[in-house]
């Protein structure tokens, strides 16, 4: 049994229900065949060297598969009928392989999913956590700041807003006469 990659470009108009169909008949066709899919790697939305029938931008897709040539001739077949796929190209990545090998492989892929996906996770738990400390934090700097500022109580004594404009003119003309009367005191 071989190893085969099959790198294909789904019509980019296609949402995520239409673009399924395809996925679930390759899977269908590698298990009528015999064969055992690795994985599917889908790559997402890119834009096309060149257009193919008019289309300037693709949706990307790599097929790690194991099995027969007949399995790669009716793949292809089924990419030259429908219409929905632009390009594909397949490649021997291994002409002879333990199916043994390759479970474990994928097994071991899977794990790595799990492991990284619960990190990601506590990451983001953490990230959570720090966010509700700085918003106590800062509930509590508010807190402070309202405890630390006295409250201002009323006095008697106007302000030196509050003063009329014609106190203000008295007090001007007390400090110009007290001026002159300074100097001559000196001289």
């Amino acid at each position: 049994m071989r190893r085969y990659e099959t790198i294909f470009i789904v019509d980019n108009d296609l949402s995520e229900e239409e673009r399924s169909p395809i996925f679930e008949k390759l899977k269908d066709l590698i298990q009528q065949h015999n064969g055992l899919q690795v994985m599917v790697d889908e790559w997402g939305t890119k834009r096309l060297a060149y257009e193919i029938k008019k289309k300037a931008r693709g949706y990307y897709v790599c097929l790690d598969y194991c099995g027969s040539g007949t399995l790669v001739d009716e793949i292809e077949r089924f990419f030259r009928i429908d219409d929905r796929v632009l390009k594909y190209m397949t490649v021997v990545l291994d002409k002879d392989v333990d199916i043994e090998n390759v479970k474990e492989e994928i097994a071991k892929a899977e794990e790595a999913k799990a492991a990284q996906a619960k990190t990601e996770e506590a990451k983001a738990e953490e990230a959570k956590a720090a966010q509700a400390k700085t918003e106590e934090a800062k509930a509590e700097e508010a807190k402070a700041a309202q405890i630390d500022t006295p409250d201002v109580e009323p006095t008697d004594e106007p302000d030196a807003e509050s003063k009329t404009s014609e106190e203000q003119k008295d007090e001007t003309t007390e400090n110009e006469t007290t001026l002159p009367e300074n100097k001559v005191e000196e001289a």
